[in-house]
């Protein structure tokens, strides 16, 4: 039995053509229109990408700043040792500074009051123990995101100015946040081109035949629009 659509979901279906690929711009303006939640949902893009993430030199991954930032308020919490980077975090907006002592206390906690750690590289040693409880939630740092900086301060810098991080799934696919539904249509359309353009630019040479193979943006419960490869 056919499962029933729900008014939204048909007002959805009438705003756009799901076979039909569109530009960049033209995605950004149906994904505003089709959103229907109550909040200020995310604007998602993805990549599918011809990589074989098994092979180390096709394992893409790291950060991209957003020209027009992300849209979202991130919560950065900083660790480290260095009195000078603890106060120059503070000043370039970081929500949490912590040093060694205090970041164990606040490690032991259930839930973490936190969206992204930057920590400076001899925090290592102390979130390795707790990488079990970090990974899973996406919380731990990565020199290849730049959160793991002996300059704490600017990596607090660029977050707050609208960094997202990508990563290639095991599919060969990269998820990225690229902004919110609030958001103008072309500012989120140059979010999304700044990290294309990256990706493009990062192909690995053992690449063969295709590389892009197909990119889709959603919002949060929304559909999923296909964007013209070029």
């Amino acid at each position: 039995m056919a499962k029933r659509l729900s008014k939204n979901q048909k007002k959805v279906n009438e705003l756009f053509d799901k076979n039909k690929e569109y530009s960049l711009l033209e995605a950004m303006e149906i994904a505003k229109k089709t959103s229907y939640t109550k909040f200020d949902a995310s604007v998602d893009i993805s990549l599918n990408l011809n990589l074989d993430t098994r092979k180390a030199e096709q394992q893409l991954r790291g950060s991209v700043l957003l020209p027009n930032g992300t849209g979202k308020n991130v919560r950065v919490l900083v660790a480290t040792d260095n009195t000078e980077q603890q106060k120059a975090s503070k000043a370039a907006g970081a929500d949490i500074v912590v040093n060694t002592v205090d970041l164990e206390d606040i490690l032991k906690k259930e839930k973490f009051d936190f969206d992204v750690m930057v920590a400076e590289p001899k925090m290592m040693i102390t979130l390795g123990k707790y990488g079990k409880v970090l990974g899973p939630k996406g919380l731990m740092p990565n020199p290849k995101t730049g959160t793991v900086t002996p300059d704490t301060a600017k990596a607090v810098e660029e977050l707050k100015k609208g960094k997202a991080n990508y990563r290639a799934d095991k599919a060969g696919i990269i998820h990225s946040l690229i902004g919110r539904v609030s958001m103008d249509a072309q500012k989120l359309a140059e979010n999304a081109d700044t990290l294309i353009q990256l990706i493009k630019k990062l192909k690995p040479a053992t690449v063969k035949g295709t590389y892009m193979k197909s990119i889709y943006v959603s919002t949060t419960m929304g559909p999923a629009i296909k964007v013209k490869v070029e």
